[in-house]
């Protein structure tokens, strides 16, 4: 598994690829957007961890652009832990997770591992079975979406979201449901909102009528569930 690491501040950089490069995993740093969008369109790393403020743009316009190139690797954004707006902006940009500085190694450590673990490992061990969700067709073992023929491109959370739902279709799960099923994080340890940035975005490429879902349904006061 190789990992791009995107920070300026060179103390922090080290840190970072001698904490992830320590669990075993290929770390690459670089330190502006320039840099980071050349080596992810070049290379694809399986994983990025990439700081908001850069010196040359913004960790958001880095993550809209490998989106918009049809990158599909998970993103981990490390956002600051008074910008509650970095948080949400970073996952309406495509990002799959974040982490507030100051941050523990160790918790990013367990976020990256959750993620490959996420993108890769339980997508890899899918069965070959298809799944229907109205007209849409959930292929667990190329882990795509399809609608009449035509792929909708999903992030590997946004595969893993739409999945599990499809799998309980008619089953209301709580956020913290989600969070524990999906994320594989505990509700105490995660930010809920998460879950309706996630929600928002599958909509806005499943749903014909993003703002009359009918694919998605929220359960108000209670959570989401996937139409039976």
């Amino acid at each position: 598994m190789q990992i791009l690491v995107v920070e300026d501040d060179p103390a922090v950089a080290a840190s970072l690829v001698e904490g992830i490069g320590g669990e075993g995993y290929a770390v690459h740093h670089e330190a502006t957007a320039a840099g980071a969008v050349a080596f992810a369109k070049a290379q694809h790393p399986q994983l990025i961890v990439l700081d908001v403020r850069l010196p040359d743009g913004s960790g958001f316009d880095v993550c809209h652009e490998l989106r918009q190139s049809g990158l599909r690797s998970p993103i981990l954004m490390l956002t600051v832990q008074s910008d509650e707006i970095d948080q949400v902006l970073g996952l309406e940009m495509g990002a799959d997770d974040y982490v507030t500085k100051p941050y523990r190694l160790r918790e990013l450590l367990a976020r990256i591992r959750a993620l490959l673990r996420r993108a890769y490992g339980e997508l890899a061990a899918a069965d070959a079975d298809l799944i229907y969700a109205g007209d849409l067709v959930i292929d667990r073992t190329s882990a795509q979406v399809t609608r009449s023929g035509h792929r909708i491109d999903l992030t590997p959370t946004e595969f893993k979201l739409l999945t599990f739902l499809a799998q309980h279709a008619g089953q209301v799960f709580s956020r913290g449901q989600l969070l524990q099923n999906v994320w594989g994080y505990s509700a105490d340890l995660f930010d809920e909102k998460t879950v309706n940035v996630h929600v928002r975005r599958l909509r806005a490429k499943i749903e014909v009528d993003p703002a009359e879902p009918t694919i998605v349904l929220t359960v108000p006061g209670l959570g989401y569930r996937l139409a039976a």
